[in-house]
């Protein structure tokens, strides 16, 4: 019988990573070295964390773009913008989010950025976006 915890953690993954480009999440990579460690991880992170309430699915995601981009970790960044769309993340607030790094990261954080979101976006069929000025 499967436990509930595992279900919450395989609904929440399917939510966030199910569509959008194809690219391995990171626990396939983790299952790699270390099943168990994997397994541990991923229901910490997307069974536990991912499925509190306090803050919604689309708000996590938005604040782990904002961190994973001023980190410059584009590929990690690339995995959560597809999820925070994946979650109904409004791409004008994402595109937002991205420009207000740089006051706190820089530029270069910005165009790292705006460059993986343009990726991503693309790869889902998603590219141009709207512009908030409607130019």
């Amino acid at each position: 019988m499967e436990n509930t915890e595992d279900t919450s953690t395989r609904e929440t993954a399917k939510r966030l990573f199910g569509e959008g480009i194809k690219m391995d999440p990171p626990y396939r990579m983790w299952k790699e070295f270390d099943r168990e460690l994997a397994n541990d991880f991923s229901r910490f992170i997307t069974g536990n964390l991912y499925s509190r309430t306090i803050l919604t699915l689309p708000e996590r995601q938005m604040a782990a773009c904002a961190m994973l981009a001023a980190l410059r970790a584009t590929d990690e960044l690339k995995l959560h913008v597809n999820a925070a769309l994946n979650v109904g993340c409004d791409p004008g607030k994402l595109t937002e989010i991205f420009f207000q790094l740089a006051t706190y990261a820089g530029m270069p954080a910005v165009n790292e950025a705006l460059a993986a979101y343009r990726d991503v976006l693309k790869e889902r069929g998603q590219w141009p976006i709207e512009r908030p000025d409607g130019a």
